[in-house]
């Protein structure tokens, strides 16, 4: 075996072994974010990649190989460079969560010129438009770098939407740009040292630093988000089981007992189901069904109705429910329509619940016909309101829903919170 060839068989060895651990990683996490699912593919595909790449190299070393096997040879493996790229690209497109309009035409245009390229390479087996054989040698034509044209205008375009996307924080940006410039300097560096492959190791530094700089970086992020969610949690349930809460129930349980024993036993039980599902909030760190959701707003419904009795009326217009959710949101946004707006009036009122969809979202509407309010009076940064800036915040980053208030002095006040369906489904594979 030549130097180059021995070379170019450690280079596909070692990046095979080190695709393999990723792989590995990634299969036996618990969860796995839908950009790690088209990362996995990636990977999968870089790994068959090199173990094509790793056999040819020993069958052109120990046997005689014609013409016709090069051409074959070299034309999977240019497909395959071009493959490659496109799946780098759908992850690239996945983890910086580009709008859909752009990424839908970015998608449309990536698989245009995947298809375009694949076509001339097929092309290229009866032309030799890019290269050709002789006595079993590989032979490069005079316009070779038009077949890298498809590698090299994805690569840009990841670098200019890398550079441009301010979500991406620095070290993103930099994994990016690092992993479109390493390949386009290697094909520069191979053209000098012939025969080496080149282009192969700087995918396995550029794959290191992608994965190192975005995927580790992204777990950390997602750690420290999950640290805030719970500390959010917290306050949230913290702030609804008061000792006037939990009294008032009480109170009014005791004195349904002699005047109506069935009646109190099923508010006892309500109010058991009440305190289990606050408490079961703290250790849930995944989003959970709108049915659970819907099932603990009745339950405190149903407590609340007994101590305010005709005061308080509910309407439930819920037209779908196949949705999820950060658990313990909606139930504080109804709690403070019946506590901050139905009863600060003495006759009371009525509180709605609906639920819709569209073509692109869930819908959730609290609405009621309270007392109202200034929504520029309002602290919700404080823990007023039942710290409705802390749902806020989960919503937004465990389901990327948008939560909304609308409210009027002496109208009442709604509650609109709007769950993107791609994110909802997400979760619901999950």
């Amino acid at each position: 075996m030549t130097n180059n060839a021995a070379f170019n068989a450690s280079v596909c060895i070692i990046g095979i072994l080190i695709l393999t651990i990723h792989v590995v990683n990634l299969l036996t996490k618990k969860e796995r974010r839908k950009d790690e699912n088209v990362l996995l593919i990636f990977f999968l595909f870089t790994i068959i990649h090199f173990a094509t790449y790793l056999t040819f190299t020993f069958v052109k070393a120990y046997s005689v190989t014609g013409n016709a096997y090069i051409i074959a040879f070299y034309t999977v493996f240019y497909v395959m460079n071009n493959l490659e790229v496109f799946l780098l690209t759908r992850y690239a497109h996945n983890y910086m969560g580009i709008k859909p309009n752009t990424e839908k035409a970015l998608s449309i245009v990536n698989l245009a010129l995947l298809s375009i390229f694949v076509l001339l390479d097929i092309i290229n087996i009866f032309t030799g438009i890019f290269f050709t054989a002789e006595g079993g040698e590989y032979l490069r034509s005079k316009t070779m770098i038009v077949s890298q044209g498809y590698q090299f205008v994805m690569f840009a375009t990841i670098f200019i939407v890398a550079v441009t996307n301010k979500k991406l924080n620095a070290r993103e940006k930099t994994a990016f740009c690092l992993y479109c410039g390493l390949p386009l300097f290697a094909i520069i560096l191979q053209n000098i040292f012939k025969g080496y492959a080149i282009g192969y190791l700087s995918i396995i530094v550029a794959i290191e630093v992608l994965f190192l700089f975005l995927n580790v970086e992204k777990n950390i992020d997602l750690a420290k988000e999950e640290e805030k969610n719970k500390a959010a949690r917290i306050k949230i349930m913290l702030s609804q089981i008061q000792p006037h809460f939990i009294y008032n129930s009480l109170s009014s349980i005791s004195t349904l007992i002699p005047l109506d024993p069935d009646k109190a036993q099923a508010a006892l039980d309500d109010f058991t189901e009440y305190l289990r599902m606050n408490l079961s909030s703290l250790t849930e760190v995944r989003c959970v069904a709108f049915e659970n959701e819907l099932k603990h707003i009745k339950t405190y419904v149903s407590l609340e109705k007994i101590r305010f009795g005709d005061r308080l009326k509910v309407v439930y217009d819920v037209n779908t429910t196949h949705f999820m959710l950060p658990p313990l949101t909606i139930q504080p946004i109804v709690e403070n329509a019946i506590k901050h707006g139905i009863l600060k009036k003495l006759e009371g009122g009525t509180l709605s619940v609906k639920t819709y969809e569209t073509d692109k979202t869930y819908v959730v509407e609290i609405a009621d016909d309270g007392v109202g309010f200034y929504i520029a009076d309002v602290d919700f940064e404080a823990n007023k309101h039942f710290g409705l800036k802390n749902i806020q915040y989960r919503l937004a980053t465990m389901c990327g829903a948008d939560l909304a208030v609308k409210s009027e002095i002496g109208v009442g006040t709604t509650v609109t919170v709007t769950f993107p369906k791609e994110r909802a489904n997400e979760n619901t594979t999950r």
